[in-house]
């Protein structure tokens, strides 16, 4: 059965049993990731390059378990961070992985240059939607950290070089926005 009912009055359970109003934020930043996990795989259908693909996977896997981390009652896990710090440090060395593949233009970059291309510029602005959410979250003292915050920075500075990655791979140059007719 595809459903239980028990989201009906308007609630719905975090991982260790509490319950907690769909309206909160708590609710609105894994809203907001799961969005985002899903325009990632829609990116990742999309690419045309192998290691892309390969890297979406990987941010998709660790937003999981970011998603995890904010969906677990306070207390649950002291100190067990599902998603450590190494990850921003794995991030980090994905983004240095493109870093000499990709050209980034000094100027602002107008999306949509190619289909993969702006799928992941569309990821990239639900990641940063995400990020405003947990860094909300963070400063509220309701169950977010600063590695979270920080992750989701990094993944929004991978996912625009991977944009100019697959427009280049799409044989598109990007198109400046100071060069949109007016």
């Amino acid at each position: 059965m595809f459903f239980t009912r028990r989201g009906d009055d308007g609630f719905t359970d975090l991982l260790g049993g509490q319950r907690l109003a769909k309206e909160s934020l708590r609710i609105h930043a894994l809203g907001d990731i799961d969005e985002a996990t899903s325009s990632i795989g829609l990116s990742r259908a999309l690419a045309l390059q192998a290691d892309t693909k390969s890297a979406l996977l990987h941010v998709q896997k660790d937003l999981y378990l970011l998603m995890a981390d904010i969906a677990t009652v306070e207390g649950r896990m002291a100190g067990q961070q599902r998603l450590a710090h190494d990850a921003v440090n794995q991030l980090e060395a994905i983004i240095a992985s493109f870093d000499g593949r990709v050209t980034i233009p000094k100027e602002f970059v107008a999306t949509g240059d190619s289909v993969p291309g702006a799928a992941l510029d569309v990821a990239r602005a639900v990641v940063r939607r995400a990020e405003r959410t947990v860094t909300h979250l963070f400063h509220s003292g309701e169950g977010a950290n600063q590695t979270m915050i920080t992750y989701l920075n990094r993944l929004s500075s991978l996912l625009f070089g991977l944009a100019r990655y697959e427009d280049n791979a799409a044989g598109a140059d990007p198109t400046i926005s100071k060069t949109i007719a007016e």
